[in-house]
């Protein structure tokens, strides 16, 4: 299949006029000039004024919490929206979480992502979740235990458990310890020592709130008051959070350290040295009002940067505004508050970047020879100059998705 854009924007390369994508099975087999590439014997697929670039990558998301939009306020602190979700979480049965999940997908594929790491908060709706979405979903098991009172060991059993229970798909499968104040430090070891091993990647929520630094920078805050009668604290008061991943052996290549708001002394050089990759999810980050994204010592250190939806549990809902789950609603966001990037970076952010953080490098996140077939096509009709700028500013769904080879969205088609 020789698929025929106006412009395409193999984000590895310099744009395209009259470009077209070679599609064989689930594989790219050329990128060119149509007018290079006419001639080989495929069926043409002309898609018209598009611009034809990498299906985007959500470098972290919560499926099962789409429909938790607007339920909960802006907090005045993060324990009190820690305990509104569980509040709200509660009151859910597996229906709810599956239903909840599908409608986050179905958003995500409308606004142009094919693939998505995504927490999973209900191991037992993943399989069949999975198998209705074309998404490719890189799943990782959330694991807690502060509230379970089940031992690390247990609770690591249970998820490596549910893991072999699944297929890794079109994707693949991983772990996630919540986060270090909702997990102890033998969850996190054994997490660290047991998925190198197995080859498994890891992504925790890390650093994202300042009352998280206060516990355990200074054993103080309202969070350490909140937990302090519920798991031990001995943890605390001896370095930051991403210092207490240091510790316990998590940051390293394959890790996806997420939010990353609140940075202490030497954790830019931590996350750096170790070759963690960090997301950040502007969305979320102006609904709890965090302290500015520490953007350029990380990118400075040559931290690989991502963007994630997260979840629409945590997005402010204004009225006459329509919210959904879009990577590309997050890059607007992130250039409304970063004016020294670049369009064209923020897109390698979700493109080039995530597949990075994924361990997919020409893979995924590129138009390119070998690489799997996942490319969307957005309208544009204007100069190729202006085509990413066209990209970013994208509102509703995308013209074509597609996903390994297969039609996720059809030309002229909508979401099936």
């Amino acid at each position: 299949m020789l698929i025929r854009s106006r412009i395409v924007l193999p984000m590895t390369a310099p744009p395209l006029e009259d470009g077209a994508v070679l599609v064989s099975r689930d594989r790219i087999q050329a990128v060119g000039r149509f007018s290079d590439l006419r001639r080989l014997d495929a069926e043409v697929v002309d898609l018209g004024d598009v611009v034809v670039l990498p299906g985007l990558i959500n470098s972290h998301c919560h499926l099962d919490y789409t429909r938790l939009m607007g339920r909960l306020v802006p907090p005045k602190t993060f324990p009190d929206w820690i305990k509104s979700i569980l509040a709200a979480k509660s009151e859910w049965q597996e229906s709810d979480y599956a239903a909840s999940w599908l409608d986050g997908a179905r958003q995500l594929l409308e606004s142009g992502t094919t693939s998505v790491v995504n927490i999973e908060s209900v191991p037992t709706i993943v399989a069949g979740c999975r198998q209705a979405t074309p998404l490719r979903v890189f799943s990782h098991l959330e694991m807690t235990g502060v509230r379970s009172g089940l031992d690390p060991a247990s609770i690591l059993d249970r998820a490596l458990a549910a893991l072999r229970n699944l297929e890794p798909g079109r994707a693949g499968l991983g772990l996630s310890p919540h986060a270090p104040y909702s997990t102890l430090p033998a969850l996190i070891e054994g997490t660290a020592r047991q998925a190198r091993a197995a080859g498994i990647r890891t992504t925790t929520h890390v650093a994202e709130s300042h009352a998280e630094s206060e516990m355990f920078l200074y054993r103080r805050g309202p969070m350490f008051s909140w937990l302090e009668p519920q798991r031990p604290m001995d943890d605390c008061g001896i370095g930051s959070p991403v210092q207490h991943l240091e510790r316990h052996g998590l940051l390293g290549p394959d890790h996806i350290a997420v939010h990353a708001n609140y940075l202490w002394d030497g954790d830019v050089e931590r996350l750096a040295r170790s070759g963690t990759h960090v997301v950040h999810c502007p969305t979320s980050h102006d609904y709890f009002g965090h302290q500015r994204f520490p953007l350029e010592p990380l990118r400075s250190a040559g931290v690989n940067l991502t963007l994630g939806t997260d979840s629409l549990a945590s997005t402010r809902v204004i009225p006459g505004r329509r919210v959904t789950l879009s990577l590309l609603a997050e890059v607007r966001e992130f250039l409304s508050k970063n004016s020294l990037v670049s369009p064209l970076e923020a897109l390698a952010w979700i493109t080039v970047h995530g597949a990075r953080a994924l361990g997919v490098d020409g893979r995924l996140g590129e138009l390119s020879p070998g690489a799997l077939a996942d490319l969307i096509a957005i309208p544009h009709s204007g100069a190729v100059e202006d085509a990413v700028e066209a990209v970013v500013n994208h509102g509703g769904c995308v013209s074509a998705s597609l996903i390994d080879g297969e039609w996720a969205i059809a030309p002229g088609e909508s979401v099936r």
